[in-house]
């Protein structure tokens, strides 16, 4: 079993930032799958802003393309979000996941519980 716990979501103005870390724990081995980042705002889908490979290759949502940076630690299992130039619509619950391969082919996502961001304006 994985567990992923987030951290350093909080309050903060229009304009400002946050780094968002999420660390995978609870396994012999490394995380060898895309992590990433979901959100989710009231009244809305989840939906993603980021993710990342084993590699470091990354993704992101268009509303955050430009302002958010993601990435990992491998050795230490750990994923992290930049977010600069924070907007009110940047306010939702943040969510780490993270994919798991296990050497038989089958694989698992793992979700966090998830930090709030909120942006005020």
């Amino acid at each position: 079993q994985v567990q992923l716990v987030e951290s350093g979501g909080g309050l903060v103005q229009a304009g400002g930032s946050l780094r968002l870390t999420c660390e995978a724990s609870g396994r012999a081995f490394s995380i060898n799958g895309n992590m990433g980042w979901h959100r989710q705002a009231p009244g809305k889908q989840r939906e993603l802003v980021a993710t990342i490979s084993s590699g470091g290759s990354t993704t992101y949502a268009d509303s955050v393309k430009g302002r958010f940076t993601i990435s990992r630690d491998n050795a230490k299992n750990t994923v992290y979000l930049q977010m600069n130039s924070l907007k009110s619509e940047d306010t939702a619950v943040y969510y780490c996941k993270a994919v798991l391969y296990y050497p038989l082919g089958s694989m698992s996502d793992f979700w966090g519980q998830g930090t709030q961001v909120t942006v005020s304006s």
